[in-house]
């Protein structure tokens, strides 16, 4: 599950508590991710404030598209499932999302939405080597200033959560394995998927 110890459910106390007693209520079940923060809960807190500013400032669907380019690039099956199944749940069925992982540029996907994944791939693999060009060809698809940071936000940002996942061992949730077998396979990038709770 990790690769150093974590707290259990009869240890908790004080804000590990309530950071199990929220994933029970929220998913059934106590995530892998929300375990390895049990040794730095105010850590965890301070990413959830921080995510969800920016998700909320971009709105969700945007969020989501540019969080699954982001850590499909990263290789962080965990981050790609959890986000690519949000995107499944609320704005695509399973076929169409499908062919949005396999190739965004030729499915039905808006080319503005196209743009955007585009960009997230490009800051997440090398931010370094984007150029005033990208940040035009953003405006050309009607993004203003605000809209192009947030991008960014959301890219750099993933960057943090999905690599210290993986440094730490984390193994995406159990869960995700009831996933449709080509969305899962298209989203299982990295670690495989854990066998037990």
């Amino acid at each position: 599950m990790t690769y150093i110890e974590t707290t259990s459910e009869e240890e908790a106390t004080g804000t590990t508590a309530q950071l199990f007693a929220d994933d029970i209520a929220d998913k059934g079940y106590i995530s892998n991710y929300t375990r390895l923060f049990t040794h730095r809960p105010a850590v965890y807190e301070a990413w959830a404030q921080l995510s969800g500013s920016i998700r909320t400032a971009m709105g969700l669907r945007r969020y989501e598209l540019v969080t699954v380019a982001a850590a499909r690039t990263l290789k962080s099956s965990y981050c790609s499932l959890a986000h690519g199944r949000t995107l499944r749940d609320r704005f695509f069925e399973t076929d169409q999302l499908v062919q949005v992982l396999e190739d965004r540029h030729s499915s039905e996907l808006p080319s503005e939405e196209v743009a955007i994944m585009d960009f997230a791939e490009k800051v997440t693999v090398d931010a370094t080597s984007i150029t005033a060009e990208d940040i035009d060809k953003l405006r050309q698809h009607g993004l203003g200033e605000a809209d192009i940071l947030e991008v960014a936000l959301a890219a750099a940002a993933r960057s943090f959560f999905s690599k210290v996942l993986d440094a730490m061992g984390v193994d995406p949730d159990p869960a995700y394995a009831e996933m449709e077998p080509e969305l899962k396979s298209l989203l299982t990038v990295g670690r495989s998927i854990a066998t037990g709770e």
